[in-house]
């Protein structure tokens, strides 16, 4: 009987299956499948409240069209870098993993889109703080900072509602991965249309820009003191001209400097400058202009100034005086 339980058992645990707990430490993780954080991806998606399918976001410009909305923005597909909060959590944890040409579907819930409606958000407040042209139902309105819809308004007193207009709103995005987006210009096109709805001329080069720094002295020379050492480095620069669009838009003018930190650390990009580009295009004014538009360049030789004056019935010792 024991001979054959020794069997038994020799039988069950062979000798070349058993298994070593430090060879199982020893293997290497399986690398992850699919796009993962820091991806730059081309997506194009739409965006629709779950309970009356009303549209809330979309990079399809015949969407926008059928909504009547065309004339409101530009409708493209959008470079995103997945994991960088350029999406919703749970839209990015569906995007997570796939791979070029899928296409997803995901609703994501009020609380984590534009919160969850709060009563004590809609308030009393003086009709004195409204403009008299706004002082309807439905109108959007700003109170010390604050945006709201006016709901009501009675005497000297109105209701407003300070929820965000889609509070208490789940909101269900299709999308489809189109492309991955490679190269830092490519890459930074991507993300300032992204962040300011411009499309912008922009290139980049590889410049030679001097640096200093403060070099510290060695710790065991106590008379020595830090040296400043100039020297030419390389940086990948971004240049981007400038536009009347961009000098007033919102975004560019309040978070410029967040933007291009972002900008910096997800790219190979060093640093960026904007450029002013004058082409001589303007009103040609010249010193003319500047003269009431005599002559828009200057007067000419063969003009009589006292005779032009006489005729304009200027006072030329008038002129003068003034400028004393």
């Amino acid at each position: 009987m024991s001979d054959e339980s020794d069997e038994v058992e020799e039988t069950e645990a062979p000798e070349d299956e058993a298994t070593d707990p430090e060879t199982e430490e020893e293997q290497p993780d399986a690398e992850p499948e699919g796009l993962q954080d820091g991806a730059f991806v081309k997506i194009g998606y739409t965006a629709r409240t779950v309970e009356d399918d009303q549209l809330v976001d979309t990079t399809d410009e015949a969407v926008a069209e059928e909504e009547g909305v065309a004339d409101q923005g530009e409708f493209a597909p959008r470079t995103i870098v997945l994991g960088e909060g350029h999406l919703f959590p749970a839209v990015e944890d569906d995007i997570r993993g796939n791979e070029v040409g899928d296409e997803g579907s995901v609703v994501v819930t009020a609380e984590e889109a534009f919160g969850a409606y709060d009563d004590e958000e809609v308030r009393t407040v003086s009709a004195d703080k409204i403009d008299e042209d706004d002082r309807y139902p439905g109108a959007r309105i700003q109170i010390d900072g604050q945006q709201g819809v006016l709901e009501t308004i009675i005497g000297g007193r109105a209701r407003v509602d300070f929820n965000h207009p889609l509070a208490g709103e789940d909101i269900e995005y299709d999308y489809e991965i189109l492309e991955l987006v490679e190269g830092d210009l490519e890459q930074a096109r991507g993300l300032l249309n992204m962040f300011l709805d411009l499309d912008l001329e922009m290139w980049v080069d590889t410049d030679e820009v001097e640096e200093t720094r403060v070099e510290e002295p060695d710790e065991d020379d106590e008379d020595a003191e830090p040296e400043t050492i100039t020297e030419t480095v390389e940086k990948r620069t971004l240049y981007v001209e400038s536009t009347p669009q961009l000098s007033m838009n919102q975004q560019w003018m309040m978070q410029k400097q967040q933007i291009a930190q972002q900008l910096i650390e997800l790219t190979d990009i060093d640093r960026i400058l904007i450029q002013e580009i004058l082409d001589g295009g303007g009103m040609g004014m010249g010193m003319g202009g500047m003269m009431g538009g005599m002559g828009g360049g200057g007067v000419p030789d063969d003009v009589d100034l006292e005779e032009a004056l006489e005729e304009a019935d200027i006072d030329a010792d008038e002129i003068a005086d003034e400028l004393e």
